[in-house]
Parts: structure tokens; sequence; C-alpha cells
């Protein structure tokens, strides 16, 4: 007889290869054709809502792995939300204003051709760059199986859009938080145009390192009773600032002294001058910071007056102790001047070179020919006109602010702008904008913990924001100031009806429509009296309010404000979660995040950053083509994505070797359940099934554990850690001979089947989260018993594996059987075995922790355990203490089987014989 044909073999047409490039985009295309997003809406329509408010990539160039890494692990996150039961939103978006894309534009257009055109034309251009980069991203984005709400983002050039971004500005106003102030902030003369801290990237620059002597005033010497030469020296790095120096400050704390050589510094810093031989003199007398203040000195590159001041912003671990303050060039020598009421002298123009101002400044022997003069070109003839004054000069490289559009060093250039002030209180508020934000942090969930540590700080310490910005590409500022006395109107039907144009034309009204037809019907001003602000929002300001313009607007059905998560990359701490949370905290008081994830950026598998120079650019559409987007969205969870992650094809090989080994096991899985019709009730299960039954409900709860947190490297690690060692190593390798052997409806082997799809369904909604095109593929071949009437993985809901009985210890049995492998393994090698069911194992069965005989054969996979054997001993190995015997079987080998039980080799064993009917 042929026994083959009587085997109950694993059947399934769910294919062992995926052909992922091949296959994931037909699905993808067929959900997104589906609009399965709105799918997924209407199934969890009363669910508790997770709202993942997605932070805008910027609409300019393909996108690249840091995007990829980005928004897959959003969606991993959301899925996991909804496979959870929950209802889900996110409304992808996308920032479409500010310098890059007018820079782009420029380039194409040419200077003069820009320069001649109106605003609203370039603004139209500007629009359609934007425009066409929103399509090119948004198709690359739904490659990586991203689902969200793609027919209906947002996006910030958008006409209701622009309108909300000034709403939020409005109401910032209206609390008494936006300032115009004549105050320094990060200029750059590159770009032309003011910056926002988040603009700002660190690079070395060579400056010189400069110590210059400013000689007391006359009176100042009478005042003190010096007689002599006597003057303070200041240190400084920025030699082009000296024309603007109104004052000197020094710290009110520290003792000053004079020296033989008429040299004045702090006395904590004199040994250091010394040393690096900028002083020479013996330390003749000591002075009080207090006896200097309001005295004055003399600017030796012109001959001004230089104010005595104190400030606590001197420290003494490095310089003189005297600190030269220019307050147009700085923010610490603005808050001092301020105090002090010193002059605000920026003879600087918007590229950085001297204005027709610095004539004034009384610059020797020649003030004009400063003008026109780049303030970088002019540093080498200020030193020469410091002459005797200039005690020390050398240059050394430091980090210095660079714009991160042009590259180009930045300067502090006081212009008139407009500031969200931080330490005033919005109307209604007992706490200053800065005790808003820092309280509402305190209710925010941060991972890692650590990042809360980095934006605390940072709200602390930051000063007002400046949100003007004098380019043509944003949301412009649009109010109206009275030409007589330069008041700003804020008058609530003025800024109503100008949201309301926008509402329906876009910003663009405010640079088409005249001043008549931008105030409302019946407005008490007069049109001719009023001129336009022409600054425009800082970027930072339109994705900043988002939180409003989506979540709060009504215009998307997007989720809730505040929003479960916001989730970007580490660098957004001084960017958009901090923008977001000062806006948030400004209008109501709250964080616009419930919960705050920081990922790090993507390097190559030596750490590097990636760079088109290095040849180590790893593009996602690249990545896809080769192995699948499930590979790439595999390789997001199987990193660290709280540190910087590394890719290479190396890596992604690795990933793609373990992807397979999940879907084998799911197939695996699948094949052997595909006749199960019914569950078995629970007092059918063996020991075997209630053992892997327990073991999956405790990973799988650890597994949902760390999920729960974010934490999907330490829930695939368990995972797959399960799946290698107990479900697939031991418990699919032990139950085949029930599986393919025992009668189709013998209850051990259905049991089996019911322990595997219970397990199956359950670890398929871990998974669906991560691997959503397999989990989908999964369901297509499963068994209808599996689906229970799911047409497709968005119909997945997870569930637990059932609770059963089990008083299995499986730690003896797991050291038992890892003890018999290590002692059988040479018989293999020396090929005196083929296979592990040739043998059978003797001993004290007593103090192994199963009772049924035929549990105990299958856990070590061989013919025979019992108390003693007649067969030829090959082996032993030892458990607890006591020793087992590993023997050549007594029986001859089933054929059907193969288990040796026979009587003879020509007939089946007794079971085998009783499944056929022979």
């Amino acid at each position: 007889m042929d026994y083959k044909d009587t085997l109950l073999l694993p059947k399934t047409d769910f294919p062992m290869r995926g052909n992922l490039p091949t296959n994931e985009p037909k699905r993808y295309n067929a959900w997104y054709d589906a609009d399965i997003y709105e799918q997924m809406k209407a199934k969890r329509a009363d669910a508790e809502m997770f709202t993942l408010h997605d932070g805008p990539p910027y609409a300019n160039g393909d996108i690249h792995i840091g995007h990829a890494l980005n928004k897959t692990l959003k969606d991993i996150i959301l899925k996991y939300n909804y496979f959870q039961g929950k209802a889900v939103r996110m409304t992808p978006g996308w920032d479409c204003h500010g310098l890059p894309i007018e820079q782009k534009v420029e380039e194409k257009l040419g200077k003069s051709k820009k320069e001649a055109m109106p605003t609203e034309k370039f603004r139209e251009l500007c629009r359609a760059h934007a425009a066409k980069f929103v399509d090119i991203q948004r198709e690359s984005f739904k490659e990586l199986g991203i689902i969200a709400d793609w027919e209906n983002p947002y996006v910030t050039m958008d006409f209701k859009f622009e309108a909300n971004i000034y709403r939020t500005l409005c109401e910032v106003a209206q609390r008494g938080l936006l300032i115009e102030r004549h105050k320094p902030i990060f200029w750059s003369w590159a770009a032309r145009t003011a910056l926002a801290d988040a603009e700002v990237e660190y690079e070395d620059k060579e400056d010189y390192s400069i110590y210059v002597h400013f000689e007391l005033s006359d009176a100042a010497k009478e005042k003190l009773g010096i007689e002599g030469k006597a003057g303070l020296v200041i240190w400084t790095t920025t030699p082009w600032t000296l024309p603007a120096n109104t004052g000197i400050s020094l710290n009110p704390e520290e003792m000053y002294v004079l020296t033989d050589d008429g040299h004045i510094v702090a006395d904590a810093r004199y040994d250091a001058m010394i040393e690096e031989g900028v002083v020479s003199g013996h330390a003749s007398r000591k002075i009080a910071a207090t006896e200097l203040e309001n005295l004055l000195a003399i600017n030796p590159v012109n001959g001004r007056t230089s104010t005595v001041v104190l400030g606590d912003h001197v420290l003494m671990d490095g310089g003189t102790g005297c600190v030269h303050t220019a307050p147009g060039h700085g923010e610490d020598d603005y808050k001092v001047g301020l105090k002090y009421g010193l002059e605000v002298v920026m003879p600087v123009d918007e590229r950085g070179c001297y204005d027709a101002s610095v004539k004034g400044l009384n610059l020797l022997p020649h003030a004009d020919e400063f003008v026109g003069m780049h303030i970088f070109k002019a540093n080498e003839p200020i030193l020469e006109i410091l002459g005797d004054n200039l005690l020390k000069q050398s240059k050394f490289v430091h980090s210095y602010p660079h714009c991160w559009r042009t590259k180009k060093p930045l300067i502090y250039r006081a212009t008139n702008q407009w500031f969200i002030s931080i330490d005033d209180k919005p109307e209604g508020s007992d706490n200053t904008l800065r005790e808003s934000a820092l309280n509402a942090i305190e209710d925010v969930n941060f991972y890692p913990a650590s990042s809360k540590n980095r934006l605390k700080p940072m709200i602390e310490g930051r000063p007002d924001w400046c949100i003007s910005r004098q380019r043509s590409w944003g949301v412009p500022i649009a109010f109206f100031r009275i030409k007589s006395t330069k008041e700003v109107i804020f008058d609530a039907d003025v800024l109503e009806h100008i949201a309301a144009l926008f509402d329906v034309h876009g910003a663009d009204a405010w640079y088409s429509m005249s001043n008549a037809e931008l105030l409302p019907a019946g407005s008490k001003y007069n049109p001719d009296d009023l001129e336009k602000i022409s600054d425009i929002l800082d970027v930072w300001f339109d994705s900043g309010s988002t939180w409003n313009s989506v979540l709060s607007s009504g215009n998307y059905d997007a989720g809730e404000y505040p929003a479960s998560l916001y989730i970007e990359g580490s660098d957004q701490h001084r960017g958009w979660f901090q923008s977001s949370l000062l806006l948030s905290s400004a209008v109501h008081q709250v964080s616009p995040y419930k919960t705050l994830i920081t990922h790090g950026f993507t390097v190559d598998e030596k750490g590097e950053k990636m760079s088109k120079s290095k040849g180590n650019v790893v593009a996602p559409d690249k990545v896809i083509k080769q192995y699948g987007s499930e590979i790439l969205r595999l390789w997001v969870a199987l990193s660290n994505y709280q540190t910087d992650l590394k890719i290479s094809d190396g890596i992604l090989k690795q990933t793609a070797e373990q992807y397979r080994k999940i879907r084998n096991t799911f197939r695996f899985l699948l094949a052997n359940v595909n006749d199960l019709e019914a569950y078995v009730e629970a007092n059918e299960y063996g020991e075997l099934d209630r053992w892997i039954l327990t073991k999956a409900r405790e990973v799988f709860a650890s597994v949902k554990a760390s999920f729960d947190v974010y934490d999907f490297l330490g829930g695939f690690a368990t995972l797959n850690h399960f799946i290698t060692n107990e479900l697939s190593g031991i418990y699919m390798d032990i139950t085949k001979d029930r599986l393919y052997c025992e009668d189709k409806n013998d209850v051990s082997r259905r049991a089996t089947q019911s322990a595997m799809a219970h397990i199956s369904k359950s670890m398929l909604g871990l998974i669906a989260p991560v691997l959503t095109y397999t989990a989908d593929e999964i369901l297509e071949y499963a068994p209808a018993l599996f689906k229970e009437g799911m047409e497709n993985v968005f119909d997945l809901v997870y569930v637990e594996v059932p609770e059963v009985e089990s008083s299995f210890d499986d730690a003896l049995l797991i050291e038992a059987r890892q003890n018999f492998s290590e002692a059988i393994d040479s018989l293999k090698k020396e090929k005196i075995i083929k296979a592990t069911l040739e043998l059978e194992i003797a001993g004290d069965v007593s103090i192994l922790p199963i009772a049924d005989s035929k549990d105990l054969e299958d856990w070590f996979v061989v013919s025979a355990v019992k108390r003693s054997s007649e067969g030829e001993q090959v082996a032993s190995f030892e458990v607890e203490g006591k020793t087992f015997t590993v023997h050549k079987a007594t029986a001859h080998k089933c054929p059907r089987c193969w288990r040796f039980t026979s009587t003879s080799e020509d007939c089946a064993c007794e079971r085998c014989a009783k499944v056929v009917g022979a």
C-alpha cells in the first residue's frame, strides 16, 4: 500500500515567496482605489479616538530615507492603534511656504525678472512649484503602503489654511503677545531675511580673537582718582561690530584690577591675561564693578563714548571680564542696553554691508570708505584703525551660527521685527507664555523620556520668537498701520474681514486688493490713511499653528485636539515641537500633543551621515524596487528609532531574512489548519497544546506591552525569539506526527490545529501594523474559521490567545531537549542515524513534567521514552542530576509515519493501521 496518499500533509496556496516588488503595488492600489482610509473610519465609527497629527514635510524635492522612516513609523503606530480597536485619524500635510521654494523659483526666473514681477505673480509661481512636489511626495508615500487621508491632505498654501494661519496670528495679537521691536535677531545677509532659532545651524568658522583697550574718559579717571593711562580691556571675535559699540559690560559681583601698564580687567581673569600677554603690569589697584558703573570710556575706532554697565551675562570662563556691548548686534547686549538706555546702533544693511549711517559713526580716519563694504571684509581695516589700542590679535576656529539654507555665516542685526513675547502674560492668563508652555510640558508623555530634558531647557532659555520675514512667499502679517502715528490696527472686525477674504482668495488678496477692498463695509478707517505691513510670517509659525488649522478648524476630519501624538525627528525640539507648543500655549494654555515621540536620523552602516559625495545614500524607491516596502517597514520596526538608524544593503538583506522567517512560519501554520472547521473545547487540549497556548499568551502580552509604549524593536525581539525557539523550533516540529499521521478528526490533531489557529490569529494582529500587506495576503489564503467573515486585514481586531490551564514547567523539558540534542549531534554527523525517530530514551521519566508518554515521545521526536531499553546504547545525557540513556529503537520503522513502532517493516504500526483501516 502507498501510504503517502493517506498522510494529511500541509496544504495551502499561500506562496512561499512574497515577490513583494511586483505584488505590493497591485494590492496598495486596490486599497487606495477602495478608499480604505474611509472604510477604516466607518468600521470604528463609535470607538475611542486616536489622533496622530502629521508634522508637515517640506514640499520641495523627492522624499529621502528619513521621510520614509518618519512616515512608516507614523503608519505603524496608527495601524497598531487601529488593530487594537481604536478609531484613528491621520491627515497628511505639507509645508509649502518659505525661503527654499522662493529660492528655487528665483533661480529659474533670474534676479532681474523676479524684481520686475508683481508679488502676486511671483507667489503664483511658488504655489505651482510647491503643488508639483506635493503630488510627487504623496505618490512616493503611498508606495510605502502608508494609509492616511490622502484625498484630503492639509497643504499650508491652501486658501482656507492660509486664512486659519492668519486667524491664529490674530488670536496671539489679541491676547497681547504680539509685539514690534527694533532689536537684534539672527539675520541671513545671503537670504536677506530674519531667521528663527530653528533655522540656525552651527558650523566651524575661522574668526579673529582680539583684545582692545578702551581708555577711560577724563571725568571717569577723576572720579576714580586715577592719573595717567587707564582703560578697560575688552575681548571680541567680531571686530566689525566695534563701530556699533555703545557700552562695556562688567559682572556686578566681581572685583576688577588696574595694572601698572594702565589696563583694567577682572581680578578673576588677571592671571590668564598675564599668561596670554594681554597685560603685563602688576595689579596695582582693585576696583569694584559697582564703582565703574555708568562711567564712560572712549571707543578707539571712532572716539565715541562707551558707557560702563553691569550685567549677569558677563562670565569669568574666558575673555577679560569686560564685555564689548553693541545692543544692535547681540541679544545679551540688547537686554542690558534696554536696562541702561544705551543707543541701538545698526549701520549694517540687509546685504551684510555697512550702509550710509556708518558715516555718522566717525570711523577714523575715513568713514566714507566703509559705506557698501561687507562686514566680513571690514575686519582688517578696523584692526588698522585700532593701532596701539589693539593689545593682541590672533585667529581661531569656533562653532558659529550659519543659515540652514544658504549655508552662509549669520550676523546679529537689529531691525524692526515682529515677536511673540515669551515673558508676557496672555490676556486672561495668570502665567506668562513661557510659564504656560513649561506647565503644559508636564502633562506630556515623552518617548524617549530623556527628550523632555531637551525640550524643557529650550523653552526655559529661549528668547522672544521673531516671527517676521522680509520675503514674498508666505502668509503676510496682514495688519494695517496708520501712516501718521504708525499705530497698528488690531480691530477685530478688520481682522476677521481680512481672514474671510483669505478664505476665498488666499493670502494673495493682501497683495492684489486695495486698502478699501481689504476693509469691511462701513469701516471707521480711511483707506488712504493706512499702509500695509509688508513682512510675511516665519514658516515655523505656519507649521506651529497646524493644530488650529487642521484639528480645531473643522475643515478636516483630522481627529481631536489636543492630538494623541506628535512624532518627528529629534531636530524638531527646536522646530515644530516647540513652535506648536508655544502657539497652543499662547491661545489655550495647553500642549497640542498628549504624547511626543522623537526619532533619530538615518545613517549608513558605519554610522556616518549619508551624502551623495560619499555614495552612501539609500533611496526609498530603490529599496522598494529591490526588496519591497514590507522589508523597509520591517527595518523600521527592527531598528532602535530613538537613536540614529543604520541602513545599508547588508542590513536590508538581514531584514529580508527575518521577513522570510515570519512569512514561512505563517505559511506552515496556514497549511496545517486548512481543514479545521471548529475549535476544540478547552478541556480537549493536550499538555503540549496547553503549554504553547500559555506560552504564546504570555509572549504576546509582553509584545503588546512593548508596542503600547512604542517599543517596536523590543516587541519584535520578543516575538522573533518565540517564533524561532518555542513555536517553530519546538512546537511546529514536535506536532508534525499528530498533524500528518493521526486520523483527520482525532482530538489530538484537532487540538493542535486549534492551538495553531488561535496563535496565528493573535500573532497576525501583532504583525499587521508593520507587515500590513503580508497580513492582508495571509487573510486571503486563510480558512473560513480563521477569517470569521473578515474580507481584508482592515476588518481585523487584535484578539488574545485564549487562556487555558497549564502547569507545564517548560524550563526542565527545554533543558532536557537541548541536552538530548547535544548528545546525539555526533550520531548524525557520523551518519549512525538519519533521524531521531530511530532512537528511544530510557531513564527515570517521572522527573519529566509530562504525564502522557506520546507527548513525551513527541517532545524529543523519538519513537519511545521509557524506564529501560534493550536497544543498543549510543549516547547519554543528564537532567537534574539524573542520567538518561539513548538507544537504537528496538521496534521496526512504520512505512507510514516512520516511527520505529511496528512489528515489522512491511506493516504499519498499530496507530497508523487503525487510521487507514488496514
